[in-house]
Order: structure tokens, then C-alpha cells, then sequence
């Protein structure tokens, strides 16, 4: 194999390890047990491997371009953000380089991150993926580490420990604009349906909804939280099972997102109830697909600009040596249309 071909991605193939693995046995980490430490500098050896961080290092020049990890394009979220940063990178001189992750529902976000570093991009923000789990991937975060002691690391969520500015929604307010919404029109008996809790996303929905419980003296029922994929199908079954289980339909749904929310209301509608005569649905987002459904989905929905915006400029002001804020917010406002009622 030609020495130019060499990367850290094909010396963890070889050896066997992850990248992030690679990238700690050069930084000579103690972390990595000695059998897989040797394996990868006799490979490294072998090929007399160079990082690209010593090429880059020993030159001042800019590429011009921003990689952007985003976890699965054809989620309209996804596909709205990534398409204003690129908008945002353009009108600033930039280019933005796509990477995307997770099309075969499996998770190649570590090898596509190495990739879009090898590229030698000014700059990387992430959108989607372990920056979305509530506890954070050691070894992801190491990565992260290691590409952001050369290059600024912007990302949508959280890594605990990693050196990186964040810019992120704050989901449990979404959840309070929502849920202050319906109570506001008279519904005492809402379900949170989809999502998973390792999510940070759906956590700290779910924990806000509990609060709001307690504070509008509510009652609470475990069974109107449920779990479901972020989607169209897994809102649908969700849904089945759910009029399945449960014993007192509530009056409200409120979806994990959009999608779910479509779902949902499919197997309500298929099941022969009205939307929303005899329930309410409604949903996160704001994406193309509220419009498309009958009715059209009352959500909680993100000025995308205002949130790609603050992505890219906190990538550029790092590469141009700015300080930028550790953390920043992206308000949310509800967006009221067809799907809820008052009762």
C-alpha cells in the first residue's frame, strides 16, 4: 500500500483497533493495553505513518473549508440545520464539507470524523450522534480531544470532557412551551410518546415533563411515557401499543418529534379516531412534514438560521483565534396549527 494512502482509519483496520485507539497510542496514552500498543506501532512502523496534525502543524495555510458530521441527512432536522450552515459557511467564504453517518443504522461516526480531519478542514461541528447521548463515550471524547488540539470542534449536544464549544437547543424548555400550550386550552391528561432515554434530548424532555406534572398538580401515569424511534414507523407501532396498554386514552399526545408525530396519528386516525375532536397531537421541530399530514401538526419549532448561524460563526471565530462562548442557546416558540383543541 502506497505510503500517501496511509491514514489513522487504515491503521486501526490493519491492527484491528478503533481510531481512537490509534490516536492514543501516538500521544502515548497509558489507557491502551500493551498487546494493542504494540500491534499498532509495529504497523505505523511498518508504514513509516505520518499524521496529517505534522504536515498541518508545520504550515500556516487555511483550506477553507468546515467538515460537518450530521447523523442521517435524510432526517428533515438534520437536512434543515445542514443545509443553513452550508448557507452560513458560504456567505463567509467557506466551504462546508458534509459527512454524514448512521445510513445503515449503524454508527460509523468515529471513522467519518477521522475522515473529515484528513481532509485537513479549519474546523469541525457535529450534528447528530454521541454528542447526543446523556452519558458520553469515552473514547469518542478522546477523539474528539485529539482533532480538537489541532483543529476547533463545534457540536449540537454534549461531550463530557471534551474540548469543544457547544450550541444547543434547550430541550426541556421545547417540552414547557409545549406542555404550558396544552394546558392552556384545557387538556389535564398528556402523553409524552417516543425517544429513548439515553438520548440527552428525549431525557431532558421526559424530566421536564415530570416537573410540569407536579407543578400544575397533575397526575401522573407511567404509562404515557413510551418509547419509540424518531420516525414515522416507530411512532406508528408505538401508537398501536400504546391504545393497546393503556387503560384511560389521555386527552393530549405530545410526539418526540415531528415524524413520531405523523405516526401517531396515522394509527389513531386508522383506528378510527378524529384529530383532533377526539384527541390532540402535536409535535417538535417544525419540520416539512407538519405540512404534509392532515391535519397539519401544531409543534415547537427553531429559527434553523439563527441556529446554523451559531454553529458556523463559533467555528469561525476559533479558527480565527476568537474567543466564543463554551455554551450557546437556540430559542424555541411554538408553532400552532390544525392538530390540537381546546376542550
Amino acid at each position: 500500500m502506497s505510503k500517501d494512502n496511509i491514514s489513522i482509519y487504515t491503521i486501526a483496520k490493519e491492527a484491528g483497533v478503533s481510531p481512537s485507539t490509534v490516536s492514543r497510542v501516538m500521544t502515548n496514552s497509558t489507557r491502551v493495553s500493551e498487546e494493542k500498543t504494540q500491534k499498532v506501532k509495529e504497523i505505523i512502523e511498518k508504514y513509516d505513518f505520518r499524521p496529517n496534525a505534522l504536515a498541518r502543524s508545520l504550515s500556516n495555510t487555511k483550506t477553507k473549508m468546515i467538515g460537518a458530521l450530521v447523523g442521517d441527512i435524510r432526517n428533515p432536522f438534520f437536512a434543515a440545520l445542514a443545509t443553513e450552515c452550508e448557507k452560513a459557511a458560504t456567505k463567509e467564504g467557506y466551504m462546508l464539507l458534509l459527512s454524514n453517518f448512521n445510513l445503515d443504522g449503524k454508527s460509523d461516526e468515529a471513522d467519518k470524523l477521522f475522515k473529515l480531519y484528513e481532509q485537513r478542514v479549519d474546523a469541525i461541528i457535529q450534528i447528530g450522534g454521541a454528542v447526543d447521548d446523556v452519558v458520553s463515550n469515552p473514547e469518542y471524547v478522546d477523539a474528539i480531544n485529539r482533532i480538537a488540539n489541532d483543529i476547533p470542534v463545534i457540536i449540537s449536544g454534549k461531550l463530557d470532557g471534551a474540548d469543544c464549544c457547544q450550541v444547543n437547543l434547550d430541550e426541556g424548555k421545547s417540552l414547557e412551551v409545549m406542555f404550558d400550550y396544552l394546558v392552556s386550552i384545557g387538556h389535564k391528561e398528556i402523553a409524552l410518546i417516543g425517544g429513548e432515554s439515553t438520548a440527552k434530548s428525549t431525557y431532558d424532555k421526559r424530566t421536564r415533563y415530570k416537573q410540569l406534572i407536579a407543578r400544575y398538580g397533575l397526575t401522573y401515569r407511567e404509562e404515557y411515557i413510551a418509547n419509540c424511534s424518531y420516525d414515522i414507523n416507530g411512532g406508528y407501532h408505538a401508537m398501536k401499543k400504546f391504545l393497546k396498554e393503556v387503560k384511560k386514552l389521555p386527552s393530549a399526545i405530545i410526539g418526540i418529534n415531528d415524524f413520531a408525530s405523523i405516526g401517531i396519528m396515522q394509527a389513531l386516525q386508522e383506528t378510527g379516531y378524529r384529530i383532533p375532536e377526539d384527541i390532540s397531537v402535536c409535535g417538535f421541530d417544525n419540520t416539512i412534514g407538519t405540512e404534509a399530514c392532515m391535519p397539519k401538526l401544531t409543534t415547537v419549532g427553531y429559527d434553523y438560521e439563527d441556529f446554523a448561524n451559531k454553529l458556523v460563526m463559533a467555528a469561525i471565530k476559533r479558527i480565527q483565534g476568537e474567543d466564543v462562548p463554551r455554551l450557546q442557546m437556540v430559542k424555541s416558540e411554538l408553532v400552532i396549527k390544525n392538530s390540537c383543541e381546546k376542550i
